[in-house]
């Protein structure tokens, strides 16, 4: 009987593991004088009886691994993985690899390592399998331990405190099969020693910080099967040469920043059976030569720039099983070949501009899952689409889909139905929607929906958590109908544009609703109490109704955003908010609330806070400082003083405006390290002075809303903040609003805040209920500032506005205006600007608003693309201005640049010959003084000079008039 002297005190520390199926602690079966061959986890040679395996996998132990394991000299197998419990000594994991120099198989996974190093750890040559995922090991990954001449599988994923050090990695003789370094923190590019592992079957260096290009040298690996590149920095092109690695069967690359086109070379690797390319800035077409990969299983386009119609080759993949295509800008009708693929089980092609009906029939038997939503297909919605019986997911929402739902609906196993915006119509619901039990999402809002609608039928879906139900003519909340009224797992309601009858007293009960949105609704009167009762309650969105009360009894509970803007709300806004304990969202905007700002905010610790549009005053408490605080929107109020410098405390402020109030005060320079700030609205204010061009290597990077017009703000531009607007350089957003970074998916709850603005756009007042992520905007107009529009100007490529009119600017339009060509409305209007209208601003291909007069300009207008589109007003009051849309031509126009003075014009002689008389004259005039401080006024003076001087007032006076909206340079000229 062999003994194995291991202490059994190792202990149960409860941990759960998912990739365990069963936890237990094995050690619980080990008794002290039975032979420990028989105890569970323990396997012995079978001649010598000594212990070659240890496996205590899933045992959720804990403590220091015993030293005494390191006397187990005949292992050649040890399994410890999932027991983060586990801690090693560094001495007893020297000791074990010291001693049994017979170890192949050493699996660690999720053990605590943290106290072990790479470098100096004493592996065997016998060595077969190391995985260390997730064991906090530290130090090298170096070549002597890749050249172990049996190591065939390595697998450090999850090891974050490792460096990669291979270099001239020469490794003929190494049998390195599997290496996984993903999760590991690897930065730099791929090391190109890896193509000398000329063994590899399996690369996987997936979620890294890899930048830089894929090596084409990795095509040296002819055995790979499976490379993983993904979620890294990796940059350039796809290399062609990726078609030498001709076994490889998984290809992912997703989530980089790769860009060209997908090269038609990947067509050669016809055992290819997982394609990733998603989350990428591919572009051009997919290629036709995807139909040579036969045993395609698996193929993800999704998140790209890929133009062009979807290539009608899909007969030729007939294992395909997913498909994503969705958010590229692919066109054209869906192709036929994909509704014949009788495998496929995913196909998502949603957010692209795909057009036409679907087909009538289709292949699909295994379908579980179809998302064609934000797409602009028409027709009817076919009846199969609503009878696959495998199908436990549909989103055909926000399409152009008409007609009527189908009236037998036999997809059983749906879960999620989404058909919502589109132009569906009908008097009633068919019956069958409410023989859907599993269905647990629903989505059918329209415009289009004419019968009344008795609200109480969908409490029959007792499985049901979200559902949306708006632009019904008549939506019943009340009814006779012998019902079961109660809701048991709905989290989310959404009622919408619905004329809503029995609101006020509804008797159904949501036990555990959490979002509850009554919006455009014409509901009005005081918010009815049957919402006092939904405990569970976190989101109430009753805004653009006509509300006037809340009702002093609101129970906020555990209510953290609540949105009544739009309403006729009144009262005093302090005795509303202070009782708002727990409420960390708060949009009251648009209402009709007075009083002062409420002084019990701060007490809060978070909040975010629009009152914008009320009818609040005073001056804003300087309290700001212990707050979390995300958004703070007072535009359109009355407040009055200094603007709070305790705001600059506010280091995770995304959104500040403080527009159009009475704030008198200097430019915030004190905010400009506010990082995470994306708006700063100040206009239309008494605010005063120069801007301060102050040197800073991060002032506001993040601002893609600058609005600072209509105060009195003086001296030059502030080149130094332009300079320095990071974010308004590039536009990458993926998502369509401000704050959606985290938006909802398919009704989860969404906690951020809807940014709201009310800005002037192209010269028109709009307000945004939310901020397109693209509308980047600056607007510096209506102040004094003077000198020169700065170059730097140029660089703010994501410009969609830009706003320098009703200033004191001079010089010439800078060239490097042409580089914004995202650039939608341009305003340089009531200027001193002089010279020509660059030629590049032709390049603005969006340009939809231009306003060039009232300054100096000379010159020909450009002529060609959006330029042909402006009018005469966009260049009124630039006398020098000639070609069309003007009806003066350019060959009648003087070569002057600047308009003659009203002087010049009026007597034919210019400021030459005013100098040389203005010099004669000093001469008489000091005469006639002379004279007259002798003899007193003559009578002949005032006879000769008296009526003149009359004369000349009066036609001054007249010249002023006419030249008000002419520049200062031309009065002094004139006079």
């Amino acid at each position: 009987m062999t003994t194995l002297i291991v202490d059994t005190t190792i202990y149960d520390e409860g941990f759960y593991y998912h990739d365990c199926p069963n936890v237990y602690p094995k050690t619980r079966t080990w008794e002290n004088g039975i032979d420990c061959c028989s105890w569970s986890g323990v396997t012995c040679d079978s001649m010598s009886g000594h212990v070659i395996g240890l496996d205590l996998s899933c045992s959720a132990l804990g403590g220091d691994i015993p030293s005494q394991i390191s006397h187990l000299s005949k292992l050649q197998s040890l399994d410890l993985s999932f027991n983060s419990g586990l801690k090693w000594k560094e001495t007893t994991w020297k000791r074990l690899l010291q001693n049994a120099t017979g170890l192949r198989e050493i699996l660690l996974e999720e053990t605590n390592m943290s106290s072990i190093s790479l470098t100096t750890s004493p592996f065997s040559s016998s060595l077969v399998t190391l995985s260390l995922v997730y064991t906090g090991i530290s130090g090298q990954l170096t070549s002597h331990i890749l050249r172990l001449p049996n190591l065939q599988n390595l697998n450090l994923a999850g090891n974050r405190d490792i460096q990669i050090h291979v270099p001239n990695l020469n490794c003929n003789t190494c049998l390195l099969s599997i290496l996984d370094l993903s999760y590991c923190g690897i930065q730099g590019s791929i090391p190109s020693s890896f193509s000398n592992l000329t063994y590899l079957t399996s690369l996987i260096l997936m979620s890294n910080d890899l930048n830089g290009l894929i090596l084409p040298s990795l095509s040296n690996l002819q055995h790979l099967t499976h490379l993983d590149l993904s979620h890294n920095e990796l940059t350039g092109l796809i290399p062609s040469s990726i078609s030498n690695l001709h076994h490889l069967t998984h290809l992912a690359l997703s989530f980089n920043a790769l860009t060209g086109l997908i090269p038609t070379s990947i067509s050669h690797l016809h055992h290819l059976t997982y394609l990733d390319l998603s989350f990428n800035a591919l572009t051009g077409l997919i290629p036709t030569s995807i139909s040579n990969l036969h045993h395609l299983v698996y193929l993800d386009l999704s998140r790209n720039e890929l133009t062009g119609q979807i290539p009608n080759v899909f007969e030729m993949l007939p294992n395909l099983q997913t498909l994503f295509l969705h958010h590229n800008n692919l066109q054209g009708n869906l192709s036929s070949s994909l509704f014949t693929l009788t495998q496929l089980s995913q196909l998502d092609c949603s957010c692209n501009q795909i057009e036409g009906p679907l087909p009538d029939q289709v292949a699909f038997s295994n379908l579980t899952e179809l998302l064609l939503n934000d797409n602009m297909l028409d027709g009817t919605i076919p009846s199969w689409a609503l009878s696959l019986k495998s199908l436990g997911f549909l989103d055909l929402s926000n399409n152009l889909f008409t007609g009527h739902i189908s009236g037998d609906i036999t997809s059983s196993s749906l879960e999620y139905l989404y058909l919502c915006n589109n132009k569906l119509q009908g008097r009633h619901f068919p019956e069958s929607i409410f023989h859907l039990v599993n269905l647990t999402h629903l989505c059918l809002s329209s415009e289009n929906w004419s019968g009344t609608v008795h609200f109480p039928l969908f409490s029959k879906l007792q499985n049901l958590e979200y559902l949306s139900l708006s632009g019904c003519s008549s939506l019943l909340l009340e009814s006779g109908m012998s019902v079961n009224y109660t809701f048991s797992n709905l989290r989310e309601l959404q009622l919408l544009f619905s004329n809503v009858i029995g609101y006020s007293k509804f008797p159904g009960k949501f036990p555990v609703l959490e979002y509850l949105e009554l919006s455009n609704n014409k509901l009005e009167g005081n918010v009815p109490k049957w919402i006092y009762g939904i405990h569970s309650l976190g989101f109430l969105k009753l805004s653009h109704n006509m509300f006037t009360s809340i009702g002093h009894q609101f129970p906020w509970r555990q209510l953290e955003y609540l949105d009544l803007s739009f309403n006729m709300m009144v009262g005093d806004i302090s005795s509303f908010i202070c009782n708002a304990t727990f409420v960390k969202v708060i949009n009251l905007s648009h209402n009709r609330f007075t009083g002062t700002f409420p002084q019990c905010l701060a007490n809060t610790s978070s909040f975010d806070l629009d009152l914008q549009m009320n009818k609040l005053h005073g001056i804003l408490p300087d309290t700001f400082e212990n707050l979390y605080l995300h958004s703070l929107n007072l535009n359109g109020n009355q407040f009055h003083g200094l603007l709070p410098k305790s705001l600059s405390n506010c280091t995770d402020l995304v959104d500040l405006n403080l527009g159009n109030n009475q704030f008198e005060d200097t430019f915030p320079n004190w905010l400009q390290n506010l990082s995470y700030l994306k708006i700063l609205d100040l206009g239309g204010n008494n605010l005063y002075g120069p801007v301060a061009n102050l040197e800073s290597q991060n002032m506001f990077p993040s601002l893609i809303i600058f609005d600072i017009s209509c105060n009195n703000f003086s001296g030059s531009l502030p080149k130094a903040y332009i300079t320095n607007f990071q974010a308004m350089k590039i536009q990458t957003s993926l998502y369509p609003y401000l704050g959606s970074e985290t938006g909802r998916v398919y009704g989860e709850l969404d906690p951020e805040y809807d940014n709201s603005l009310t800005t002037t756009i192209k010269g028109v007042s709009t307000t945004f209920a939310k901020i397109p992520s693209v509308f980047v905007n600056v607007d510096l107009s209506g102040n004094k500032f003077e000198g020169e529009i700065p170059d730097v100007i140029g660089e703010l490529q994501a410009l969609r506005d830009l706003n320098l009119s009703h200033n004191r600017l001079v010089g010439h339009i800078p060239n490097s205006l042409g580089n914004l060509t995202n650039l939608e409305s341009l305003d340089l209007s009531s200027n001193m600007l002089i010279g020509e209208i660059p030629t590049e601003l032709t390049n603005l291909n969006f340009l939809e608003v231009l306003n060039v007069s009232q300054n100096q300009l000379a010159g020909s207008i450009p002529r060609g693309k959006q330029f042909d589109t402006f009018l005469n007003d966009s260049y009124g009051g630039n006398v020098g201005l000639c070609g069309l849309p003007l009806s003066i031509q350019c060959n009648n126009v003087s070569q002057q640049q600047y308009p003659p003075s009203e002087a010049e014009d009026k007597f034919g002689f210019g400021w030459k010959p005013v100098t040389i008389g203005y010099a004669c004259g000093m001469v008489l005039g000091i005469g006639l003084g002379w004279c007259v401080f002798w003899i007193g006024k003559p009578e002949w003076l005032v006879i000769i000079f008296g009526g003149t001087t009359t004369r000349i007032k009066r036609r001054s006076r007249g010249n002023r008039r006419r030249a008000r909206a002419t520049s200062s340079v031309q009065l002094a000229v004139a006079k």
